[in-house]
């Protein structure tokens, strides 16, 4: 009997991941699905996220939301997250849809929400312009319809004479 000398098989080398903003954008998105599932803010490792920002991403959230102003980097994403899990008891982002993508991406979501101070229930639309460079997200934009609407829902009513003295 002939024994035929084994050959292992071509090894390819891993594909560069993608820097397609739509891809980019829809593995971020799978991420955070991931990251919420695990537990979201406070249980789960940021790490899941991270490589889909670049090191010293903005998010400039609207300053009349309870998580308002401009999140930077990393530490500033991790801690908007935190913040995020401290104002919703649930964030559902029901529906997505890509208007524009490139170097600057156009993304609607539907958002399906209860706010954790009065439990009240929210369905809204958000128009994220997404800043997407080198296969990186470096700046976030959302944009609410009515971002009244959501910091009354998140705030809890005062009862009477707890607020500042006249």
């Amino acid at each position: 009997m002939t024994t035929l000398p084994t050959t292992e098989p071509p090894t390819e080398p891993a594909p560069e991941p993608s820097t397609e903003p739509a891809t980019v954008l829809t593995g971020m998105y799978a991420a955070e699905a991931e990251y919420l599932a695990a537990g979201g803010p406070g249980e789960a490792s940021f790490d899941l996220l991270a490589p889909f920002f670049a090191p010293d991403v903005e998010l400039h959230q609207a300053e009349g939301l309870p998580y308002g102003g401009t999140w930077r980097g990393h530490d500033g994403m991790t801690r908007f997250f935190l913040r995020m899990g401290e104002v919703w008891e649930s964030f559902d982002m029901v529906e997505q849809e890509f208007l524009a993508t490139g170097e600057h991406a156009v993304v609607r979501t539907q958002v399906r929400a209860r706010a954790r101070a009065t439990g009240r229930e929210l369905d809204f639309a958000v128009l994220q312009a997404i800043t997407v460079k080198n296969g990186q997200i470096t700046e976030v934009r959302p944009f609410y319809w009515d971002t009244q609407a959501i910091a009354a829902a998140c705030t809890a009513p005062t009862a009477p004479g707890a607020g500042p003295a006249d």
